[in-house]
C-alpha cells in the first residue's frame, strides 16, 4: 500500500455542483492519485495508481454522452 503525503492539494471536478456531494483527488503527486468523499474531510482515503487512474477517468470519457 502506498502512502499519501503529508497535505495533498485536493479538488473537486469542475463538473460537480457544488453541493458537498462529489469525490474530490489530488494532483501533482508522483504515481499516485488519492481519492477521498467531499463529505468526510479527515475521513478515509483510497490512493491509486496514476497509470489506473488514467484508464478509469478515459474509460468514463469515453461513456459520456456527447
Amino acid at each position: 500500500m502506498r502512502q499519501i503525503p503529508a497535505a495533498p492539494m485536493w479538488r473537486s471536478s469542475s463538473y460537480s455542483s457544488g453541493n458537498g456531494q462529489c469525490v474530490e483527488v489530488a494532483d501533482h503527486l508522483p504515481g499516485v492519485v488519492p481519492v477521498r468523499d467531499s463529505k468526510l474531510d479527515a475521513g478515509p482515503q483510497l490512493a491509486f495508481g496514476a497509470s489506473a487512474w488514467a484508464l478509469f477517468v478515459g474509460g468514463l470519457k469515453d461513456r459520456s454522452p456527447r
